[in-house]
């Protein structure tokens, strides 16, 4: 990179405020919009405003935005995995998950990619930082589930149900975000992502139909307030601001989000919903944040013995 092109010390250190804060501030504005507008359709109404905003722009600025109908599927399943096995998950856990515990909950999702790009991106074996971060990760798990474990009570299980859902959810986005990378598929990255969203959009519509959401959805200013942060915020500011800082920043840096974000988190939950904060969320949040950074500080050995380094997705 020539040094007429690298960008400011304050953009940069701009960009990752907006990550750090406006990602870690979407769990508290999704506990807020689900409580008057059901999971699938606040989903559904705030990825189809994203995404059909973002196809508008692209196609505004020039860019390509019609592929073929095999790549335009191929992005709509990522898309799905993502945002409809991700983030309905998640949005459906924090009905009864609070904010701070579902955000550190989904934070071993580096985990996940870990494992998964093993698996699915070629002939690699975990170094024993990764396999470290692994075994730390479940110890953290497991901490942050003991009081749900041992409880007796109806409402105790059902959190403990939400919050183990929300490992599956976390597995879905792992999984959505390795087939993006395997499926490599020619399409500007802006574009795909417009066609991703409107796809996560539309399927979270579909599901909300089926569910009976729109005879259940209580349209509040407030939850109608969150899902337009989730929008604006969460969807354009962050996600535009990830991107820009993968052009221009190492990834190992960029990934960092995924440790900060779970702490800006539960500070919000606590901050303004008066989440609780017991000893078992703040030794489980230190365990967890240590396996994230050990996991994506972490380097995925060639069986030909070639070192290479992980890369971690957007969470």
């Amino acid at each position: 990179m020539s040094k007429a092109h690298s960008p400011s010390r304050f953009a940069v250190i701009l960009a990752f405020g907006l990550v750090y804060l406006f990602w870690g501030s979407t769990y508290l504005a999704i506990d807020i919009a689900v409580q008057s507008i059901p999971p699938a359709l606040m989903c559904g109404v705030r990825f189809s405003i994203a995404g059909v905003v973002m196809l508008a722009v692209c196609a505004a600025m020039g860019r390509k935005v019609w592929y073929s109908a095999k790549q335009i599927a191929l992005a709509s399943v990522v898309g799905i995995l993502l945002l409809m096995g991700g983030n309905l998950t998640l949005s459906w856990a924090e009905q009864t998950v609070p904010s701070g515990l579902a955000a550190l909950i989904v934070a071993i999702t580096p985990l996940w990619f870990l494992v998964l790009d093993s698996l699915l991106l070629g002939h690699h074996r975990i170094s024993w930082r990764g396999k470290a971060g692994l075994a730390l990760g479940i110890v953290g798990l497991f901490v942050l589930f003991w009081p749900e474990l041992h409880s007796t009570s109806a409402m105790g299980r059902r959190e403990l149900f939400a919050s183990v859902s929300l490992l599956g959810g976390s597995f879905l986005w792992a999984l959505g975000s390795v087939l993006s990378k395997r499926w490599q598929s020619g399409m500007d990255v802006f574009s795909a992502t417009g066609w991703q969203v409107t796809a996560a959009g539309v399927a979270n519509f579909i599901f909300a139909l089926l569910a009976g959401d729109f005879s259940r959805v209580t349209w509040t200013m407030r939850g109608v307030s969150a899902t337009m942060y989730l929008v604006v915020c969460g969807s354009w500011i962050g996600y535009t601001a990830y991107i820009w800082l993968l052009e221009h920043v190492p990834t190992s840096k960029v990934s960092t989000y995924a440790y900060v974000n779970p702490v800006v988190a539960v500070f919000l939950g606590w901050l303004i919903l008066h989440e609780r904060v017991d000893r078992f969320i703040v030794t489980g949040s230190v365990i967890v944040v240590l396996s994230v950074i050990l996991v994506t500080s972490a380097k995925v050995l060639e069986t030909a013995g070639k070192e290479k380094v992980t890369v971690v997705e957007a969470g």
